[in-house]
């Protein structure tokens, strides 16, 4: 059975959404599609949690093959590029991120 590893980034809502959007467009998303070994990015709007309490203004998912490529992407040059990105994004936006492996059930 195969394996596969996500990092998921929950993005609060930003404090200027138009320079948020901007900056996540034009600077992080291509900092983050260089990463070594990225299969997949894509991004979510409008998350709302199930019980309460407030929606995530952007949910970001980045798919690798396993946890050790996604190590070693954020370990790597472009992976400390897009990660000191984030702390620019995140001085007008609350960010929660987590990485776990994923496994196909049906």
């Amino acid at each position: 059975m195969a394996t596969r590893a996500r990092f998921l980034v929950l993005w609060g809502t930003p404090q200027d959404p138009a320079e948020f959007e901007r900056h996540y467009r034009d600077v992080h998303i291509p900092l983050a599609r260089k990463l070594p070994g990225l299969r997949r990015y894509s991004l979510s709007r409008n998350a709302m949690p199930i019980r309460g309490g407030d929606a995530y203004y952007l949910v970001a998912e980045l798919d690798f093959d396993d946890i050790t490529s996604l190590r070693e992407a954020f370990g790597s040059p472009e992976g400390r590029a897009t990660a000191a990105d984030v702390a620019v994004l995140a001085a007008g936006a609350s960010v929660h991120s987590m990485v776990y492996e994923l496994e196909d059930v049906g």
